[in-house]
C-alpha cells in the first residue's frame, strides 16, 4: 500500500509514534523536490505472509506490439525477514515483493535487484532464463544503471539497502561485465 501525504501536513515525529502505538510497520519516503511524503507498507495477513495471492513479485517479457507474454518468472525469495518456521513454508516460485525495475543490455542481459533478498540477477532476455547473480549487502530495491569506462570495461551498479524492515543501510555496488557475452 502506498500513500502520497503533503509535505506541509506531515509530521514525522506525530506519525511514527502514532504507527508504533497503533503497531503499524509503515516505511516513509522524503522525495525531497516533491510536494509529498511517501507512506509505503506491504499488507501481511495473520500468518505474516502478505494478503495477496503468489506469486508476490515476477520479472515479465511482453511483446509490446500484440501484449503478449512472451516469458516470467518469480523474481526473489521471501525468506527475509521471516523466522525460519514461516519461511520454510513459502515456496520458491511465489517469489516475493518488489520495489524496482530492470535495465536490458546491447548484449541481451536483463539486469534487476527489486526483490527483498539480497541479489542482483541477471536473465537472458531472450528466453527468462537466469544466468547469474551477484550477492549485494542489503536488498537492491532499486532499477539498477550501466556505465562503460574509457577502456570498455561495462559495469553494472545497484543501490541498496534503504531504512526499513528489510534491511538498513546505504550502499551503492558495481559488478564488472565480462566480455563473452
Amino acid at each position: 500500500m502506498v500513500q502520497l501525504i503533503p509535505r506541509v501536513v506531515f509530521d514525522a515525529e506525530k506519525m511514527r509514534a502514532e504507527d508504533a502505538r497503533l503497531g503499524r510497520d509503515y516505511e516513509y519516503n522524503r522525495m525531497l523536490g516533491t510536494p509529498y511524503v511517501m507512506r509505503r507498507r506491504i499488507l501481511l495477513g495473520p500468518s505474516g505472509l502478505p494478503c495477496t495471492p503468489p506469486p508476490w513479485g515476477a520479472l515479465v517479457a511482453v511483446e509490446l506490439s500484440t501484449a503478449r507474454i512472451l516469458w516470467q518468472t518469480p523474481l526473489g525469495s521471501f525468506t527475509r525477514p521471516f523466522d525460519v518456521e514461516l519461511a520454510s513454508r513459502v515456496r520458491e516460485e511465489w517469489g516475493s515483493p518488489n520495489l524496482g525495475g530492470p535495465i536490458t543490455t546491447a548484449g541481451g542481459l536483463v539486469f534487476i535487484g527489486a526483490s527483498i533478498d539480497r541479489w542482483l540477477r541477471a536473465f537472458d532476455v531472450e528466453t527468462g532464463r537466469e544466468l547469474w547473480r551477484g550477492a549485494l549487502p542489503e536488498s537492491g530495491k532499486a532499477t539498477p544503471m550501466s556505465y562503460q569506462l574509457e577502456r570498455g570495461e561495462q559495469y553494472v551498479a545497484i543501490a541498496a539497502g534503504g531504512g526499513d524492515v528489510w534491511g538498513a543501510g546505504d550502499y551503492v555496488v558495481a559488478f564488472r561485465l565480462r566480455r563473452d557475452r
